[in-house]
């Protein structure tokens, strides 16, 4: 999935003198309150981080307070969707007026009317609305359905995505990968798929998870560390 990166920065963290005892702790609960939310510096949305000790000296910074300035080096995975990026989401709600998605679980996502392409016709099924394809019978958009649409615009504020489906490569992404490999999506298609298209959402889920595991484990091992 476009829109996702990963970035090597070097940081310096100011540290209160209170924490000098525990500097680890506080450099993580410092780094952690970067987490899902935009960072200018960083030009996207911090979704995980894998921190190092550049030295274990500090450089005390001028001012009112003594704080005293850690240097780091982190990779920061990110999440910043730019205009006309392919992104992937979950459709979690469906009306003739609009399609609502969560995307990488966190941010929301809205298409409306006019940006759904005209061969979408609203219907209703059991009771559910669904979009159905008048060209191609087998393409729906449903509640749950996983789909790949095109970023107009991003509201970094609250984290809202404003996409398209005009494009003829957006919509069902099982149905655009089956489209792809000219037949039925199988286990070795699927990987095919995957790998032609970059990281994609699942893949970025599981390094936000395995960040955060080795995260925790960093923070228990300097924990033990410390006299």
């Amino acid at each position: 999935m476009e829109g996702l990166k990963v970035s090597d920065a070097n940081l310096m963290v100011c540290v209160h003198p209170s924490m000098s005892r525990r500097v680890s702790h506080a450099v993580l609960h410092q780094l952690s309150s970067l987490l899902f939310k935009f960072n200018e510096s960083f030009d996207g949305v911090v979704l995980a981080y894998d921190v190092g000790f550049v030295d274990e000296a500090a450089k005390i910074l001028p001012g009112i307070l003594p704080y005293f300035g850690v240097k780091l080096k982190a990779k920061m995975l990110l999440f910043s969707p730019k205009p006309n990026m392919l992104i992937e989401g979950k459709v979690v709600k469906l009306t003739q007026e609009s399609l609502h998605v969560i995307v990488l679980g966190f941010a929301s996502a809205i298409i409306t009317r006019e940006d759904i392409r005209e061969e979408f016709a609203y219907k209703t099924k059991n009771g559910n609305g669904v979009y159905c394809s008048e060209n191609q019978k087998h393409h729906t958009l449903k509640v749950g359905t996983m789909i790949r649409f095109m970023v107009k615009s991003m509201d970094e504020e609250i984290l809202h995505i404003y996409g398209t489906l005009l494009k003829d490569n957006t919509g069902s992404i099982s149905w655009l990968d089956n489209e792809s490999t000219g037949g039925p999506i199988t286990d070795r298609s699927k990987k095919r798929s995957s790998e032609n298209h970059g990281m994609t959402e699942q893949q970025a889920i599981k390094d936000i998870r395995h960040a955060d595991d080795q995260l925790k484990k960093a923070k228990k091992r300097r924990t033990v560390e410390q006299p």
